[in-house]
């Protein structure tokens, strides 16, 4: 399936302490998808080598106007980005950017280029705060800028206060916004990822191999598409993306009674989360000992909380479910599709190298009610929550 946007980007990189996460920003945006070009100034290099980025991004980063005798460099990036990002941002770029000034590489592109524009302020407190500073934000945002931070924390010199570069994962979620489509403006949008955990005693669970990094990727793709999103997450070890309300979860029962109070206020539900099916039937109260001897473990099944929101849904909700399967994915997820009632099913393969839990990529299906399935491919979980936004956003229909 294409994709709806762009996903060239272009990372400048200016002269501040900052610089070295920039690094990180430019690996987010690549293991995103993204296809990324870095352009350094002069500054910038006493911080971080070029090569850094070039390794990162495959390909050549870029310092000066003059390296490429014969070619209008500065004109060619910009016609060959989809958005641009400069992290760190220095209080002097915002003012060259404000002035219109174009006096090295990066402030010449940025001058031809005519796209979304993201800038993440790096700076001393005090230039932050500096009347003039603000005046050139106002002027930068009045032209349909995006700013991201600064926050608070430890600065140059000893200081801590605003002027911080906010993290490289909070950057990558604003750059994402700006190139999604604002085709979820106005819905809400429930998400729910991750495992639950079922406890055997107060040390043991029964559980399974879910990360959260599908139901995580659905979250942060609908949002940045404009939807208002409440996220119920199971126990994992990923942040969960700014922006939007997180409901922290431990057990098959705090997820179903979390999203059943949350269910009749949204337009559309993800359940992305892997549920366990069973549960202890009579949990230990204290910590079982070897000593003891094998227990006998008795299982009973827990909620099923997706067959339930079929139940209760109302005229107008879209239910979307998922389904992890070894064996027979496509004709498991097309039963699963029909006894849950649901829109839409992604049916996805597990228990193989490369697709499903815990990893980056997945092998799978969309199923959808109306036949228009989408057939079983290899995915990025980032292309993979695009996809399910997008039939969603189709289903929704302008808000």
């Amino acid at each position: 399936m294409p994709e709806p946007y762009g996903r060239r980007v272009l990372l400048g990189v200016t002269g501040g302490i900052a610089a070295y996460k920039a690094a990180l920003l430019a690996r987010l945006l690549s293991d995103a998808g993204m296809d990324v070009t870095a352009v350094l100034t002069a500054s910038a290099t006493r911080f971080v080598g070029s090569d850094t980025f070039s390794a990162l991004t495959g390909h050549r980063a870029h310092v000066s106007l003059w390296n490429t005798p014969g070619e209008i460099i500065h004109v060619r990036l910009a016609h060959q980005t989809d958005v641009a990002v400069v992290a760190p941002c220095t209080a002097n770029m915002v003012a060259k950017l404000a002035l219109g000034l174009a006096d090295d590489l990066l402030t010449s592109t940025l001058l031809e280029y005519d796209g979304p524009l993201v800038l993440a302020p790096a700076m001393h407190s005090g230039m932050w705060g500096a009347d003039v500073t603000q005046a050139n934000v106002t002027t930068l945002s009045s032209r349909g800028v995006r700013f991201v931070g600064p926050v608070d924390g430890p600065l140059a010199h000893g200081d801590t206060g605003p002027g911080r570069m906010s993290e490289p994962a909070e950057i990558a979620d604003v750059v994402f916004a700006a190139l999604r489509p604002r085709d979820l403006d106005g819905a809400r949008v429930l998400v729910t990822a991750g495992p639950t955990h079922e406890p055997i005693d107060p040390v043991r669970f029964i559980g399974n191999r879910s990360s959260g990094k599908m139901g995580l990727a659905i979250a942060r793709e609908a949002t940045a598409r404009g939807a208002a999103v409440t996220l119920v997450l199971g126990p994992t070890t990923i942040a969960p993306p700014p922006a939007m309300e997180v409901v922290h979860v431990e057990t098959a029962d705090e997820m179903r009674s979390a999203v059943i109070d949350r269910f009749a206020a949204a337009d559309v539900v993800v359940m992305a989360a892997a549920v366990a099916d069973f549960r202890p039937k009579a949990p230990h109260e204290s910590k079982m000992k070897k000593e003891a001897g094998i227990p006998d473990l008795m299982l009973e099944p827990t909620p099923d909380i997706l067959a339930e929101l079929g139940e209760r849904r109302r005229a107008g909700q879209f239910l979307v479910g998922f389904a992890a399967e070894t064996d027979d994915v496509e004709e498991a997820g097309r039963a699963k599709l029909r006894s849950k009632h649901l829109d839409a099913l992604v049916a996805n393969t597990v228990g193989r190298d490369g697709t499903g839990f815990g990893s980056e990529t997945n092998q799978a299906t969309i199923l959808v009610a109306d036949g228009r399935d989408v057939p079983m491919r290899a995915w990025s979980k980032a292309e993979l929550a695009s996809a399910v936004c997008d039939l969603v956003a189709r289903f929704t229909g302008p808000r």
